[in-house]
């Protein structure tokens, strides 16, 4: 799935997830190492642990980051499952 971000430097963020794990997070644009990071963490994770320990997260005075933009993403991927 390809999720456009609201609020980050990161324009958009792609993730497949299989057998309702979080697989294949990549990151378009945001502060590289940082999104390399989060993407490798989460590899693997389930799609409501990842929900349940990045949505939230704040970067600076911004009332989102990229972490917590993956957690908006995958509760979108959630919906269009329902």
């Amino acid at each position: 799935m390809n999720y456009k971000t609201r609020g980050t430097c990161a324009q958009m963020i792609s993730f497949d997830v299989k057998d309702g794990k979080v697989t294949d997070v990549q990151f378009l644009g945001g502060c590289h190492g940082n999104t390399q990071g989060v993407s490798r963490l989460v590899e693997g994770m389930s799609v409501d642990e990842v929900i349940s320990r990045l949505e939230g997260i704040r970067c600076g005075h911004k009332p989102t980051s990229c972490p917590d933009q993956l957690a908006q993403a995958l509760k979108a991927w959630q919906a269009k499952q329902a």
